[in-house]
């Protein structure tokens, strides 16, 4: 029969949820710690054991085998220690039975205290190892108390700590509201363990998902990726290893029963479940349902995807500020460009027109392109001048010159008609100023001037006249055939003027 203080201590055990050999060890450390203070030496080594039928208490001291006796406590002679082992030696040590009678009021404090720590620190040890295997899992959780910056959760035998960046945005908690959560963390602190949990981790669907689904938890159907936004929408990928199993239905359940009870548990979520496919371009287009999908094109190299819809599925492709189509990049790993068919059109149409551009350029015009450009840029200038631009001037002068002589005029031709007339009117102020001019001798004119050359022009514009000079005539007013031009007036050659007997010439 277990006597008081057994039940004492298997009682201790049921209330720490401990094991009773984890007590056992506790209380035994405590009572070394006690007996050490009151009945033995200082540095003396003992050890205490406890029967777990009887309760028994044993305290066993090694003692020192000396020649003469210092300190009874830890030293024995030679023939003493004989008596409890033969082959004892001077210098060597002896373990024996040395129990004490009753233990004094300190060392039962001291036991207490040390009883209560020991229990502690097993319990915190034995909550770590239960929650450090449990990483990624999920667990349910009260709330405790909602603090600025942190929910506190009572776990049962501990506490979890639910940090702002793992809480839902859309959700709203209060105190004793019941949550699953996911474990994300554990560590040791100096308030013991500390389990970091959340809302918003993939392996809190995924746990949902092992619970709500059977043949996920037994491995019929394989989770192969999960993308989430957590509060909005989550998407997954599900293949089935059995054959003859709908990975998709499985999940779904008989009218949506199972996973209507994970979009609950997550407050309204929305979940996408579609199908898995080695081949990637079928998977981004299953990842991107419930949009159809035309066509998929990847770069391998990249890692790119471009994916042309029909016109009416491009808003239900990208999604709601792009969601559907970041969700379903996530859950592909591939980065996917979508655009309706009309763009991809118009885009394979641009593409065709430069093909045929760059086709229609001959061997040629490479060849010239190719020349034009030559090793050093001065020879690049000195021969595109030479071979462009040189002849292009004498082409520009030639087609100049053809230009006037359509309008009937030469280079130069009219400002040297201007000086002449500005010479002749001064000569004539000059000469009338000295003498009276005779009329010169009339003879046959030494210049011939354009006008008496050329045929008439008609419905020419005049000139505009000089400052100083007669206006000209619109030639509007003619009304009738304009009568043959008179000559312009000729210097003469040479002028006579008498003056006496003198003879001037100009």
């Amino acid at each position: 029969m277990k006597s008081e203080f057994m039940l004492a201590i298997t009682q201790l055990a049921a209330e720490k949820k401990l094991p009773l050999e984890v007590v056992l060890n506790v209380v035994e450390a405590a009572l070394v710690s006690a007996f050490k203070k009151d009945s033995f030496a200082p540095n003396q080594q003992i050890a205490v054991k406890l029967n777990p039928n009887t309760g028994k208490v044993t305290v066993l001291a090694e003692m020192r085998v000396v020649e003469e006796v210092e300190d009874t406590r830890s030293d024995m002679t030679l023939e003493d220690a004989k008596k409890v082992e033969k082959d004892a030696e001077l210098g060597g040590t002896v373990v024996i039975e040395a129990t004490p009678g009753n233990a004094g009021r300190i060392a039962a404090q001291t036991a207490k205290q040390v009883v209560l720590q020991r229990l502690h620190e097993a319990e915190r040890e034995l909550v770590f190892e239960e929650f450090s295997d449990r990483e990624g899992q999920i667990i349910t959780g009260i709330v405790q108390r909602v603090e600025p910056r942190q929910i506190i959760l009572d776990l049962g035998r501990t506490e979890g700590v639910l940090p702002n960046a793992e809480q839902v945005r859309s959700e709203r908690y209060r105190v004793g509201q019941r949550l699953k959560v996911a474990v994300v963390e554990v560590h040791r602190s100096s308030r013991g363990p500390q389990i970091l949990v959340s809302r918003t981790h993939p392996n809190l669907l995924r746990g949902l998902l092992e619970l709500e689904v059977p043949e996920i938890h037994s491995g019929v159907v394989e989770l192969k990726a999960i993308a989430r936004e957590a509060g909005h929408r989550s998407k997954i990928a599900v293949a089935a290893r059995q054959q003859g199993v709908d990975a998709v239905g499985s999940c779904v359940g008989l009218r949506g029963i199972r996973i209507q009870n994970i979009v609950n548990e997550l407050n309204g979520e929305k979940i996408d479940i579609v199908e898995w496919h080695p081949d990637q371009a079928t998977l981004i287009a299953n990842a991107l349902s419930p949009a159809q999908v035309t066509t998929v094109e990847l770069n391998e190299e990249e890692r790119a995807a471009s994916v042309v819809v029909p016109d009416r599925q491009l808003s239900l492709a990208i999604g709601k500020e792009g969601q559907n189509a970041r969700l379903a990049a996530k859950l592909s790993g591939w980065r996917i460009d979508i655009k309706s068919a009309s763009v991809a059109e118009a885009e394979r149409a641009a593409l065709a027109e430069e093909a045929l551009h760059a086709e229609a350029v001959t061997p040629v015009e490479e060849a010239v392109v190719e020349e034009a450009v030559p090793a050093e840029p001065e020879e690049a200038v000195a021969e595109v001048a030479e071979e462009y631009v040189e002849p292009l001037a004498v082409e520009v002068e030639e087609e100049a010159k053809e230009v006037a002589e359509e309008l009937e005029l030469e280079f130069g031709e009219e400002e040297e008609e201007e000086e002449e007339e500005e010479e002749a009117e001064e000569e004539t102020v000059l000469v009338e100023a000295a003498a009276p001019v005779e009329e010169p001798v009339k003879s046959a004119p030494l210049i011939r001037f354009a006008e008496d050359i050329l045929p008439q022009r008609r419905g020419k514009t005049p000139r505009r006249a000089k400052k100083g000079k007669a206006k000209v005539e619109p030639a509007k007013e003619k009304t009738t055939a304009a009568p043959a031009k008179a000559k312009k007036a000729r210097r003469p050659a040479r002028v006579v003027v008498d003056e006496g007997d003198e003879e001037e010439t100009w």
